[in-house]
């Protein structure tokens, strides 16, 4: 990975991490007013489907879906997470607050990464936990619970 990609993907997945909220104030919302949050978790997903469909045919990927004993089962469960993410956020964001969710969401989100990096689980790059990592992420919690508190 050269500088010039690092820096491209950080700018890429910061504006991820500014959607986040984004999508569970919007699709809380949505739910809310519907008085139904599978439903808004429906509408959400079948937006997504029409884009990720659109996006396949246009780079002619679209030929490589295919479900094959070659590829682990485990790889193919990652909707699972996004469908529990989305229908638990719009759910649960409205009545605890967007910031409150999210909050618990980032501090997952940083358990689950350094333990998938510690282990190279699913493949992923090893980055073992040593005690300037586990007192990165403290911080990374601290901070983002600082942010959050209120008065």
């Amino acid at each position: 990975m050269t500088s010039g990609n690092a820096t491209g993907f950080a700018i890429i997945m910061l504006l991820t991490g500014i959607g986040i909220p984004i999508l569970a104030a919007l699709n809380g919302g949505l739910g809310v007013r519907l008085g139904a949050p599978l439903a808004a978790s429906m509408i959400l997903f079948g937006l997504a489907f029409l884009i990720a469909t659109a996006g396949a045919l246009a780079t002619g990927s679209i030929g490589q879906i295919r479900f094959t004993s070659d590829i682990p089962f485990q790889f193919y469960f990652g909707g699972l997470f996004v469908a529990f993410y989305v229908i638990a956020v719009t759910f649960i964001a409205p009545r605890f607050g967007v910031g409150n969710a999210i909050f618990f969401v980032l501090v997952g989100q940083l358990i689950s990464a350094a333990t998938i990096d510690h282990f190279g689980l699913f493949g992923a790059m090893r980055s073992a936990i040593d005690v300037k990592r586990v007192a990165g992420i403290a911080l990374m919690v601290a901070g983002v619970y600082l942010a959050r508190r209120t008065a």
